[in-house]
C-alpha cells in the first residue's frame, strides 16, 4: 500500500527524523492558509499523487511549457495561485502514464537552503532476506539513470535483524555521501530512526530522494515515498487508515474486497488463473503467441464460487478486454467450483467477448460437463498451450 508524501513525512516524524515542517491542503484557500502559518520567504508547493517525477510533469488542462506538480514560491498569494492551477487538474509524469492523475490535494511545505541532494532509501532485499539501505551524492535523479551512467555513485549494504541497527551503520551512510562533522553526526541518528520506521510499520519501501544537507549544517528529509506490506496491515490499522482509494485502480479495490490479486496491465485478453506461478505462465504464453495480458489475477487455492463469480465481473468490467482465459488447475481448488462460478458470472453480466477455459485436476470432468452443459458459448481448451493459442485467435477473429 502507497501513501502520500505528506503522511509518509508524519510517520518519519514520530520516529525522529528531521523533515521540514509543512501542513496539507485541499482548497487553494487552505494552501494559502498553510503558507500563512508557517512563515518565512518561501514555500513550496507539492502535488499529492501516488508517483514520482512530479517535478517534470505536466498539467493536461495548462499550455505547454507550464510549470509542474512541486513550486516554489515566495508568498502565501503566490502559493494560492499554485494551488488554483493544480488542485482538480490532471498530472502527468514518467510514471503516471499519458493518463495521468487528478491532484486533489497538496502539501504547504517551508523552503529549503540546500547546499547539497542525496539520495538514500531502505527497502527488503529478498537475497540477503534483510532490509538494505542504498544511498548515492547523485541525489534529486532518476536513481535508475545514475544505474546506468554511474553504478559506482550507488552505495549499498544490508543490516543483520540478529543485530539491528548500530552507530557504524550510520557512518557508513555518512561516509558514501561524504558528509563530515555535524552532518556526519547527523546521518547516524538519522539512520537509526528510519530502520525503526521501516521495521516498526512494516514498510517494504522507503525512498528519500532527496535528502539534503542545508547551507546551516542541516539534514532533512526533503522528499519521502513510502510503501507498506500489505499482508502486514491489520498489525497497523493506523496505517491503513492513511490508504487514499481515489489513487488506486477501481477494479483493484474491487478485488481487495474479495481478497483477490488483481493487477491492471495494459493488454487485451483478460486472464483469471488459480496460483502465482500458474498466473505469470500463462501471461508469458499469451505474449508468446502475439496479444498481452489485460491483468493478473490470482483466485487462491481455496476459492468459492462467490469469489470466482467476483473476479470474472472485474476482469469484464475492463473496457480494454477483448477475449478472457481461464486457466485452473485444481489442487486444493476444485474444478466444478470454478465451473459453476464462471457460469454464474456469465449469466449475470453476460458476455461480449471470446472466453476459453482450461481445466485440470480435482473435479476436472465434472467441472467440464458443467460448463458443455450450460449452452453457453465457451470454448474449451485441453492444455495451456492449447488455451493460449485458442484465445488469441478467436480475438484476432473477432476483430478481422
Amino acid at each position: 500500500m502507497n501513501i502520500h508524501e505528506y503522511q509518509a513525512k508524519a510517520i518519519l516524524r514520530e520516529f525522529g527524523a528531521p523533515v521540514a515542517r509543512g501542513i496539507a491542503a485541499f482548497t487553494p484557500e487552505e494552501a494559502e492558509a498553510a503558507a500563512g502559518k508557517l512563515g518565512g520567504i518561501a514555500f513550496v508547493a507539492k502535488a499529492q499523487i501516488h508517483a514520482g517525477g512530479r517535478g517534470k510533469g505536466t498539467f493536461k488542462e495548462l499550455p505547454a511549457g507550464a510549470k509542474g506538480g512541486v513550486r516554489v514560491a515566495k508568498t502565501p498569494a503566490e502559493v494560492k495561485a499554485s494551488a488554483a492551477e493544480m488542485l482538480g487538474h490532471t498530472l502527468v509524469t514518467v510514471q503516471t502514464g499519458p493518463a495521468g492523475k487528478q491532484v486533489n490535494r497538496l502539501y504547504v511545505e517551508e523552503g529549503a537552503a540546500i547546499e547539497k541532494e542525496f539520495y538514500l532509501s531502505m527497502l527488503v532485499d529478498r537475497a540477503t532476506v534483510r532490509v538494505a539501505f542504498v544511498v548515492s551524492t547523485e541525489g534529486g535523479m532518476d536513481i535508475e539513470a545514475v544505474a546506468h551512467s554511474a553504478p559506482e555513485k550507488i552505495h549499498t549494504f544490508s543490516v543483520d535483524p540478529a543485530v539491528g541497527i548500530e552507530p557504524f551503520h550510520g557512518r557508513k551512510v555518512a561516509q558514501a555521501l561524504g558528509l563530515s562533522g555535524a552532518c556526519a553526526k547527523q546521518a547516524v541518528a538519522l539512520v537509526e530512526s528510519l530502520y525503526a520506521a521501516f521495521t516498526k510499520t512494516d514498510m517494504s519501501l522507503l525512498e528519500i530522494n532527496p535528502l539534503v544537507a542545508t547551507k546551516d549544517g542541516r539534514l532533512i528529509c526533503l522528499d519521502a515515498k513510502v510503501s507498506f506490506d500489505s499482508n502486514a496491515l491489520f498489525r497497523h490499522p493506523e496505517v491503513a487508515q492513511l490508504r487514499d482509494e481515489s489513487e488506486e485502480d477501481e477494479k483493484e479495490i474491487e478485488a481487495s474486497r474479495h481478497d483477490l490479486s488483481y493487477i491492471a496491465l495494459d493488454g487485451t485478453i483478460g486472464c483469471m488463473v488459480n496460483g502465482a506461478g500458474l498466473a505469470m505462465a500463462t501471461m508469458d504464453i499469451i505474449k508468446l503467441y502475439g496479444r498481452a495480458p489485460a491483468n493478473f489475477l490470482d483466485v487462491g487455492g481455496g476459492a468459492t464460487k462467490e469469489k470466482v463469480t467476483a473476479a470474472f465481473k472485474i476482469i469484464t468490467a475492463d473496457p480494454n478486454v477483448e477475449g478472457i482465459l481461464v486457466n485452473i488447475f485444481g489442487g486444493i481448488m476444485r474444478c466444478d467450483v470454478i465451473a459453476e462460478g464462471v457460469i454464474a458470472a456469465v449469466r449475470q453480466v453476460g458476455l461480449s467477448v471470446p472466453l476459453v477455459v482450461r481445466l485440470a485436476g480435482t473435479n476436472v470432468e465434472e467441472g467440464k460437463k458443467i460448463i458443455r452443459e450450460s449452452g453457453l458459448n465457451v470454448i474449451p481448451a485441453d492444455d495451456l498451450d492449447d488455451a493460449a493459442q485458442k484465445i488469441v485467435a478467436a480475438v484476432k477473429k473477432e476483430a478481422a
